[in-house]
């Protein structure tokens, strides 16, 4: 079977307007595809180079393919099951800047490059003071960007219109305004001209992101049937889901610059995410949180059959609808129709999403997907969120266990064993409390303000509630005590 090449698909020759650090599967099958659409309809019409963030092995395959490859989105659109298969052709070339640093270094002097954008991964925003300018390159991502956006600078004389606009997509909170403030730390810490940092102001835009999509990675227990489908084989091929959001946020309007929702993608231009977070880290990050305890311990073990249990997507959809929406600030018919997308991708039928994979560290996710909701609702109605306050009783039911091995704690359910994975003290806590009776057990998970930054006993009620839920929980079983609630 043929590999896919520039012999399989020709490949447009289109101006370099991106250099992307990153070369994994999120920013092909997320940001490289909407360029491909984009390109596809006159809307924007670029060309992307990868520049790998580590120096590690993993360009081969993208030269063997011409830096082509499939993206194979795969989900519920409008209620049936669909499978899209994109051809991804912008992808220019691909750079191991550590191999290859004049021709990394050459990008930055590019009269056509005009975007940055970067997936390093959470832990690649981070200030390293011991990074030098003279390394070729430096190690960390903010230190690689501030000796890039330099060479720049230096090549154009701090030409102001040769700025450039900085794209983070990395997971962490105002993800360019951390990324902004590293880089000009680091120009300060190397006593680069004053002109430089006055340029980063004056001619960069440092955007903070939201994205989402569930990316899938690649197949590789299927590759061959995937490959018989496809016609070709595609060592590159990356399945995801149909949804996406891009949320980008700046000071200046780079709208006319990157029109991306001009071809109907799903990017949204706005001087303030907050709200567009709040609602997915509340609505479906939340969801998650809430009821994965719980329809673990009622048996399930998939995302998408706990969507086919009557009692427990009874359970979400009440969370959602009845709790957390009306805490939220966006209107509530839009939060309505992302809610409804949330069920729909839940329900997809291509990705088995497993719930102890969700469940990894749920207690510091319970304080930031679900805790705001929940004080929220009390603040609003002076009463207890029956659903979000049942979620507190299930997680400590699920986290339930006496031994830790092999750094997890080990929980049962019924003969089964599972894995409890979070931070040690965490898992030390469960194992020395979770045999007390459940109001001293409760009482003391509530009080450590250490997991929740505040002693949830001075909730009014919310201590006597989860006893109770939890009390149910352990003599009848989590079936019977979720069939009381709802």
């Amino acid at each position: 079977m043929e590999r896919l090449t520039k012999k399989v698909v020709p490949k447009s020759h289109r101006p370099i307007r991106i250099v992307q650090f990153g070369e994994g599967n999120f920013l092909r099958g997320f940001v490289d595809y909407m360029i491909d659409v984009a390109n596809e309809q006159g809307i924007f019409d670029g060309n992307i180079v990868m520049v790998k963030p580590r120096d590690t092995e993993g360009l081969g395959k993208f030269h063997e393919q011409d830096c082509q490859y499939t993206v194979s989105l795969r989900g519920n659109v409008d209620g049936v099951g669909c499978i899209s298969n994109r051809i991804v052709t912008c992808v220019s070339d691909a750079v191991n800047p550590y191999r290859e640093y004049e021709k990394y270094m050459k990008l930055a002097e590019l009269e056509t490059l005009r975007f940055v954008v970067s997936n390093t991964t959470e832990a690649g925003i981070v200030l390293d003071e011991s990074d030098c300018m003279e390394n070729t390159p430096p190690e960390s991502f903010p230190g690689k960007l501030a000796q890039f956006l330099y060479h720049r600078f230096k090549a154009f004389n701090g030409d102001v219109s040769k700025g450039l606009i900085i794209l983070p997509v990395e997971l962490i909170d105002d993800n360019g305004i951390v990324l902004k403030k590293y880089v000009k730390h680091l120009a300060a810490l190397w006593q680069l001209e004053e002109a430089f940092l006055t340029w980063l102001d004056q001619a960069c835009v440092f955007t903070s992101t939201l994205v989402d999509r569930i990316i899938t990675g690649y197949p590789g227990a299927k590759e061959e049937q995937e490959w018989e489908q496809l016609g070709y084989e595609d060592r590159l091929l990356v399945t995801g889901e149909p949804f996406g959001l891009w949320v980008i946020e700046s000071e200046a309007d780079i709208s006319g610059e990157l029109s991306l929702d001009k071809a109907g993608l799903p990017v949204i231009f706005t001087d303030n995410q907050k709200p567009y977070k709040q609602r997915k880290v509340r609505i479906l990050n939340g969801a998650h949180t809430s009821f994965v305890p719980a329809a673990f311990l009622a048996g399930l073990d998939i995302v998408r059959d706990s969507m086919q249990d009557d009692l427990i997507r009874e359970f979400m959809l009440k969370t959602i609808y009845q709790e957390v929406i009306p805490t939220l600030s966006l209107p509530e018919e839009e939060l309505k129709a992302f809610a409804g997308e949330v069920v729909n991708r839940f329900n997809n039928p291509y990705v088995d999403h497993a719930l102890l994979a969700i469940a990894l560290n749920s207690v510091s996710k319970w304080r930031a997907r679900c805790m705001p909701g929940l004080l929220g609702y009390v603040e609003r109605f002076d009463r207890l969120p029956v659903n979000l306050t049942f979620s507190l009783a299930a997680l400590m039911a699920f986290y339930s266990g006496t031994e830790i091995r092999d750094r997890a704690l080990i929980g049962h359910r019924g003969e089964q064993e599972y894995k409890i994975m979070d931070d040690l003290p965490v898992l030390e806590f469960f194992r020395d409390h979770c045999r007390l009776d459940a109001e001293q057990f409760v009482t003391a998970f509530l009080g450590r303000e250490d997991f929740f930054g505040q002693d949830l006993n001075q909730v009014k009620g919310l201590s006597v509630a989860v006893t109770d839920y939890l009390r149910d929980i352990r003599r009848n079983g989590m079936r019977a005590a979720l069939c009381r609630i709802s």
